[in-house]
């Protein structure tokens, strides 16, 4: 079974920092709207305090999964990133969200990818470039929180999305910061829970409103055209924290030129 931590939302997924502080009104807080006029705003200013709480005992849980000597999620690259990286531009910039101990991004760097890694864990990060040194690789590390940063609009080749889970509103304003902070041409990968892994116990949140269908992904990525859509069962072993079958969701998309 998964020791999911449950305070706060795991990602972490900006390079910029959003000016969310301060007394200002709802209508004053940054949001995002796509091509459907799909809407997510930032935590209005009264909620910041509590947002901010919650963000604290998250980074001290994952702080804590992460403590061990051994890799909480293995060390070899997710399935599906492996099987599908090279659509990414050949040396491109990547950006890896809540990207924990860094398997993925080290193994980005090592094909060649310039790989900014970012997670709200530096307990994470520090593992992540303990790896990246143990293959030769370099990678760029943010300690970054989605309530202080943001995903720079169309500076990116790749982004990398593998098992963030996350509350509804969050992962909206994300999905809709993915799809502008994509050069033209730029691709995104994603996998994650569907609403069928509760329950299994083979990893994954413990509660059903953190994970995604592949109709709400559809929804949140409109910009981007769908190369692979799919919900599917499939065994997952990656470290001991995802292993056995597993109810997935995987995109791979690219923005429009």
């Amino acid at each position: 079974m998964t020791r999911w931590p449950t305070a706060g939302s795991r990602l972490a997924p900006g390079v910029t920092q959003l000016d969310v502080t301060g007394t200002k009104a709802q209508s004053e807080v940054p949001q995002w709207t796509n091509a459907d006029g799909l809407v997510a705003r930032a935590a209005p200013a009264a909620d910041i305090g509590t947002v901010q709480m919650n963000a604290e005992l998250n980074v001290n849980s994952w702080n804590q999964c992460y403590a061990a000597d051994d890799y909480y999620f293995g060390t070899e690259p997710n399935d599906l990133l492996l099987q599908h990286h090279s659509v990414i531009r050949r040396g491109g910039e990547v950006l890896c969200l809540a990207e924990g101990e860094g398997r993925n991004a080290v193994f980005l760097a090592h094909e060649g990818y310039r790989v900014v890694a970012v997670d709200q864990s530096a307990v994470g990060l520090q593992k992540a470039k303990r790896l990246a040194a143990t293959k030769g690789a370099q990678i760029q590390t943010v300690v970054a929180d989605l309530c202080d940063y943001r995903i720079e609009p169309s500076s990116w080749d790749g982004i990398v999305s593998i098992w963030c889970h996350f509350p509804r509103s969050l992962r909206v304003a994300v999905h809709l910061q993915v799809v502008a902070g994509l050069k033209p041409g730029g691709v995104f990968v994603l996998e994650a829970y569907t609403p069928a892994q509760i329950g299994r116990g083979t990893g994954g949140p413990p509660t059903g409103d953190r994970t995604v269908t592949l109709p709400e992904l559809r929804r949140e990525l409109k910009g981007l055209d769908l190369v692979r859509a799919l919900e599917r069962e499939r065994v997952v072993h990656e470290g001991s924290e995802h292993d056995g079958l597993s109810a997935v969701v995987q995109i791979v998309a690219r923005k429009r030129l």
